[in-house]
């Protein structure tokens, strides 16, 4: 079933075509993942389809009763409303008889708080005007989840929120019984949410029906029959012009119409892939002595962030940063650049060292101002650069960060978020630093930067420290990770981010198999292990339990579509959402159950073999 369908959106500003008949229908079940180079018009085409903004032509319908919730990536709240009343908000009520209303109030409320919660957002009458960034990110998501709409349409929905939080979300859309549609950067999210990726290409959509990795597949099959096909017209091409270049007249129909077919051919429209960003690594000599930091710690209105932490930081050293949102990350790092001064402990830095710091803090405003042409901003830093490849000007260097010579002399003000990220990140670049330290350097930036990012990181002779939440970056560069778990304490794992999560379960699966046994006395007055056997309960519930765990996946699937089909039957929905609870709380000690059963099975086998 349709649930929504744009036909024919064509939108441009100014000079800037964005939207060239794009069209798009969403179905239900959907979980759509719109992807492309920022500044192509992603946000615009979200905003068209929510009908918060309007196309130069086209038209979005939708089918009957169909609603839909947007989450933006800039949100705007009441600052002098709590979190609770900033939620309500978004949750339509109708026109309904005084008891049936109180009723449905009372139902929203308790959804609205169990989604709050969900979200790590306890304090339900905190004014938002006292929230941090991730925070008021999280009040944002919670304001879409709760509107029980159809189909959700989300702007980079994983953006300041931390990797358990990103987990939540994935399963939380994965189990959505209606449609998503969103923009995200997320390859991970990509990958394990979505069934069908479009990209929007020079105005155009191109849809894949595929998760992130079939689709990277998909596209270079298209890309090499763009080419076959480019290679064939231009051969065509040739041989055509070679016979209009031998002065063939038009006297005849046929040679007419070759006339004619040459000039088709040679007014064809082709679009090359231009939007590769292909720059060396930058960087100025780094001295033996980097960064020593000795037992620094850092506190705030009482709260311990750092404690008595240290760290040498070595030639090669990728060092990523993670912890939950308000646990101190930002600190550290501005601790280690300098920026801030650690309450006690040291931090020093080598002579030779030259930090380039990517800040999370929005550049413009606080050093640019917004009618600074883009170029200018560069020009600021240097005019030129020496490089691998020679001595680039700054707009060559533009060139390379996909800023092309019109868009290079557009007012930053003007750019897109993800823009003026790619902007910002090409002047701290420039600078040549060979200590790269990037605060949420992934936030914003689409995926073709990412990845010539990441390359670029990768060749990068220096140091680079990152904090980030985005898993696929972690995993890919870092060969160390740093991990705040609250109250100052910082643990250090070897490797990316799947590295530290194997680190982490096999620290606790080590620990239960350290459990000692039973003990019991041998008639001769000697110790030994009790052998160790499923009881018969066990044993039976051992073989059943899979089965009862994918009965009640099931159950909760369905109990969503009920809840969906019975929006309007305020007495059903509280039972059926009632019963979702109980649902997925015998579902979470199914799983901590099975859990048990697996490993207690495990150590029954090993015990056999020895």
């Amino acid at each position: 079933m349709i649930l929504l369908n744009a036909e024919n959106l064509s939108k441009g500003y100014s000079d800037r075509q964005l939207l060239d008949g794009c069209s798009l229908a969403v179905n239900e079940g959907d979980k759509i993942g719109l992807i492309g180079v920022n500044g192509t018009g992603k946000s615009t085409l979200l905003k068209i389809i929510a009908g918060l903004d309007f196309p130069d032509s086209g038209t979005v319908t939708r089918a009957g009763g169909v609603r839909v919730a947007y989450l933006p990536q800039n949100p705007v709240f009441s600052e002098n409303a709590t979190v609770l009343e900033q939620v309500m908000k978004g949750v339509a009520i109708s026109e309904e008889l005084a008891e049936e209303a109180k009723v449905r109030q009372q139902a929203d409320e308790y959804q609205c708080k169990t989604i709050l919660t969900k979200l790590g957002l306890n304090d339900y009458d905190q004014k938002i005007s006292l929230l941090s960034g991730g925070q008021k990110r999280r009040v944002a998501m919670a304001c879409a989840l709760a509107a029980e709409a159809e189909v959700l349409i989300l702007d980079e929905p994983t953006n300041h929120i931390d990797s358990e939080m990103v987990d939540w979300l994935e399963s939380y859309l994965k189990r959505f019984a209606g449609a998503v549609l969103m923009v995200t950067h997320d390859r991970y999210f990509l990958e394990r949410v979505v069934n069908r990726i479009v990209e929007l290409d020079h105005g155009k959509l191109y849809s894949y029906p595929a998760n992130y990795s079939q689709y990277l597949e998909l596209k270079a099959q298209r890309e090499e029959m763009q080419l076959a096909t480019e290679r064939k017209r231009q051969s065509l091409y040739r041989k055509e012009l070679a016979w209009i270049q031998r002065g063939a007249r038009a006297r005849s129909t046929k040679q007419q119409f070759r006339v004619n077919r040459f000039e088709e051919l040679k007014n064809s429209e082709y679009v090359p892939d231009n939007s590769k960003m292909e720059v060396s690594a930058l960087s100025s000599r780094l001295g033996k002595k980097i960064i020593e930091i000795e037992n620094i710690s850092k506190s705030f209105d009482g709260k311990v962030l750092v404690k008595d932490f240290s760290y040498n930081l070595l030639k090669g050293d990728r060092v990523g940063i993670i912890g939950p949102n308000g646990y101190g990350k930002s600190t550290l790092v501005r601790m280690i650049c300098g920026v801030l001064e650690p309450d006690s402990g040291t931090v020093v830095h080598g002579d030779t060292v030259k930090i380039g710091y990517f800040s999370q803090e929005s550049f413009i405003g606080s050093e640019c101002d917004p009618s600074t042409k883009a170029i200018d901003y560069i020009k600021s830093i240097s005019q030129e650069i020496d490089t691998p490849e020679g001595k680039l000007t700054a707009s060559q260097m533009m060139e390379k960060f996909l800023f092309s010579s019109d868009l290079q002399y557009t007012e930053i003000g003007r750019l897109s978020g993800g823009e003026r990220r790619r902007l910002y990140l090409l002047r701290v670049l420039m600078e040549a630093p060979n200590v790269l330290v990037l605060d949420e350097p992934t936030n914003d930036l689409d995926i073709e930067t990412l990845s010539v990012l990441e390359d670029y990181l990768e060749e990068f002779p220096g140091v680079v420290i990152a904090v980030s939440h985005d898993r696929y970056f972690l995993d890919k560069l870092m060969n160390h990770v740093f991990v705040l778990a609250g109250d100052g304490q910082i643990t250090h794992y070897t490797g990316g981010y799947a590295d530290y999560r194997a680190d982490v379960a096999a620290q606790e699966k080590a620990k239960k198999a350290a459990e000692p046994a039973k003990a019991k006395t041998t008639q001769d007055g000697r110790n030994q292990r009790e052998k160790l056997k499923f009881s018969f309960k066990e044993q039976r519930e051992y073989e059943q339990i899979d089965e009862v765990i994918a009965s009640l996946e099931e159950k909760i699937q369905q109990t969503e579509k009920d809840i969906a089909a019975n929006s309007s039957d305020y007495g059903a929905l509280q039972e059926l959402t009632e019963k979702k609870e109980q649902l997925e709380t015998e579902l979470a000690e199914k799983m901590e159950r099975w859990v048990y059963l697996n490993d207690l099975a495990e150590r029954i086998e090993a015990q056999k073999k020895q």
